[in-house]
């Protein structure tokens, strides 16, 4: 039996199974090369397409977009039955997409209400006139927009898609603080995946770190966009990635209590590259401006196809060790504009370019080699789950009863590269965590091969410090040790023994 297999429940294993393979597939209900997408998806064994439909802004009429969208899902659960397809409810509306769709009977039906012949009110949806929000925002706790997000659900679920991607769920509840409104159209939608999902379950995530109510997550998992660190010392406007947050725990729809769920990564984008940006700007402001004065897809779609198989296997490495609890949506399809353009802006494309796909940034082999090799051989040298938490709060050496210090830090010149700054002794980015027996670990991807300089500062001073070629600790910054990255993208773990000074170092490529 399969690792994919599920029906009416999905343990975490199987949940993991899809994050694991997972891929944002944006709008792929309407890419003009599907066929060789699918071919893109076998080949690297993505069992989990985000964003696979959705609307953003006028892309095309109603029924034509539901059609489309269960074409595409027929043809790829054609090639693959297992694949999910999301698709997404998003924190905007306009006017053109919801005025023209009449309400259905089934949706009164579902809240209790009496049939109207009539359509959606778009003003109904709305946050009150001069609340700081978008003007296209809507408002969850208006029953008017609860019906809107449910009727766009139960469509998609009947087209064939198995997931849903609810945006930036924060904004949207500002009136809604209990989350009992979208809660409500939550718990509606998994009761109608019960009955007419392809497989009887529907997932939730949503732009989010925590949505807990009562100790119970309103999703399956949780998912965001990756944050960057912006490196000036190298060419080629690089970035590196910093951690950020957790994903919290809580009891999962599947009624089991999770000290952390699962959490997706991703490239996102909301604007392409931003050319006043470009225009107006020093390098250096720019590199703070977004990604270099892009949204994350157009940046790494803008560096040379090197750099970018580069980049995703820094990025499927990162997220491993960073965050042992966390997935990389590979991106396979994602717009390049803003998504206030309607149609005809272009896609970056995971596929190889070829006739069958002359507009692909060809990705695809780095990708069906990581997604094929899996996350285990890197997930060995993951830092501890619980990433907020580092740890040693009164925990006295059993030996001499000696208090060791909560607070350790990695600290030198490799610290721009990890998304710190230089020489921090003091940094929360390179705090190391307490792995037990009086021993500190951090581990960390070096995206550059060189020469790197460390020491380690206890209590995150520089009063009581420690490096390799020393035997006694130090004060001050004029002692380091040294170690050497071979290559591109190594993974480095650090380990330290406090009563002893020793310190261990090891190496993954």
């Amino acid at each position: 039996m399969s690792e994919g297999c599920f029906d009416g429940s999905m343990p975490r294993k199987v949940l993991e199974y899809y994050l694991s393979h997972a891929a944002t597939a944006q709008w792929i209900y309407m890419s003009d090369t599907l066929d060789d997408d699918i071919r893109v998806m076998l080949k690297a064994g993505i069992k989990f397409l985000g964003r696979a439909s959705g609307i953003w802004k006028g892309e095309m009429p109603e029924e034509e977009h539901f059609e489309r969208s269960r074409a595409a899902a027929e043809k790829i659960h054609a090639a693959d039955p297992e694949i999910i397809l999301q698709a997404c409810i998003f924190e905007a509306l306009y006017r053109e997409d919801v005025e023209c769709v009449k309400v259905p009977r089934f949706v009164f039906e579902a809240f209790d209400l009496p049939y109207e012949d009539r359509f959606f009110d778009y003003d109904a949806c709305l946050f009150p006139k001069g609340s700081d929000t978008w003007e296209c925002m809507p408002d969850i706790s208006r029953p008017e927009t609860q019906m809107w997000f449910y009727y766009r659900g139960v469509r998609y679920i009947d087209c064939g898609y198995e997931a849903f991607h609810m945006g930036q769920i924060h904004l949207y509840t500002a009136l809604d603080r209990n989350y009992k409104c979208i809660g409500r159209v939550i718990g509606m939608l998994r009761q109608y995946g019960r009955e007419h999902a392809r497989r009887h379950k529907v997932l939730f995530d949503a732009h989010s770190h925590s949505l807990v109510v009562n100790g119970k997550s309103l999703l399956d998992y949780n998912a965001m966009p990756l944050t960057r660190y912006p490196v000036t010392d190298r060419e080629g406007e690089k970035i590196v990635l910093v951690r950020e947050g957790k994903s919290g725990g809580g009891i999962s729809p599947e009624g089991v209590y999770e000290k952390a769920l699962p959490f997706l990564y991703e490239y996102d984008n909301w604007g392409g590259k931003d050319n006043w940006a470009h225009e107006n700007l020093t390098y250096e402001q720019r590199a703070w401006a977004q990604w270099w004065g892009y949204d994350q897809i157009a940046w790494f779609a803008s560096r040379d196809e090197e750099y970018r198989n580069t980049f995703l296997d820094y990025t499927f490495k990162w997220t491993a060790v960073n965050n042992p609890d966390a997935y990389f949506a590979f991106p396979l399809r994602r717009p390049l504009h803003s998504g206030e353009e309607v149609g005809g802006f272009p896609f970056y494309k995971l596929n190889n370019k070829s006739e069958n796909c002359p507009g692909g940034f060809s990705q695809e082999d780095t990708a069906a080699r990581l997604l094929n090799g899996g996350y285990e051989k890197y997930r060995r040298f993951a830092n501890p789950s619980d990433i907020l938490d580092f740890g040693a709060k009164d925990v006295d050496d059993p030996a001499t009863g000696v208090r060791l210090p909560e607070k350790v830090v990695l600290y030198g010149s490799f610290q721009p590269y990890v998304g710190a700054t230089a020489n921090d002794s003091n940094s929360e980015i390179t705090r190391m965590y307490y792995v037990g027996d009086g021993k500190y670990s951090l581990s960390f991807i070096m995206p550059f091969a060189g020469e790197y300089d460390f020491g380690i500062s206890t209590w995150g001073t520089l009063s009581a410090c420690v490096c390799k070629n020393r035997g006694f600790p130090y004060s001050g910054d004029g002692h380091k040790s040294r170690f050497t990255v071979p290559d591109d993208n190594t993974i480095v773990k650090i380990t330290f023994e406090y009563m002893t000074n020793a310190i261990e170092i090891e190496m993954c490529k």
